[in-house]
């Protein structure tokens, strides 16, 4: 059985999860739309894992005593969201690069502290269940995110999807922000 935090930690997970997952391979063809080719393409997702990989590290050392690691992953949720409804204002290339390094500074954000509070707050004697939950879970609501965000794009829009896409996330935010409250 779950306890609390961790019923916070993977749902909020997985609501993120639907929305991120909605984008996934239609990126390539959303990064064409504003005028990027395949070197621009490469440019935008190199940027995001790399500001990414250098923040996940800088706030994995912050958050070992210097901040909460629960207001640090609140703070990540929120900012996801703020620049996930930013992909409606994207015009060119340099918007999606200036996006996705914001998307890679709210990952840092939330990452190394989600896995620090699920592994903090998982019950010990079902680790393994619960990492498999995690892990498990979030392919799996990311593989149905995957199709319909292709419904949505074919049927509606890229912009009909990112409101979603911000909705979505707007409610894994306020969940997530759960994990605030002292029990």
């Amino acid at each position: 059985m779950l306890n609390k935090k961790e019923r916070i930690l993977l749902w909020s997970s997985n609501l993120w999860l639907l929305s991120d997952g909605m984008l996934g391979p239609l990126f390539a063809v959303f990064a064409e739309r504003v005028g990027g080719n395949v070197l621009d393409i490469s440019w935008a997702w190199a940027i995001y894992l790399m500001v990414t990989g250098i923040g996940v590290i800088i706030v994995g050392k912050l958050s070992d005593g210097i901040f909460s690691q629960e207001w640090m992953l609140v703070i990540g949720y929120a900012l996801n969201t703020v620049f996930t409804f930013g992909y409606l204002f994207v015009a060119t290339p340099v918007h999606l690069f200036l996006l996705q390094a914001g998307l890679g500074v709210s990952l840092a954000l939330a990452n190394p502290t989600w896995y620090a509070l699920y592994d903090k707050h998982s019950t010990k004697r079902h680790e393994g269940w619960a990492w498999g939950l995690a892990d498990g879970e979030g392919k799996i609501v990311m593989g149905f995110a995957i199709i319909l965000g292709g419904f949505i794009v074919t049927y509606f829009s890229f912009s009909a999807l990112f409101i979603i896409m911000g909705v979505i996330q707007v409610f894994a935010t306020i969940y997530q922000a759960r994990i605030l409250k002292k029990t």
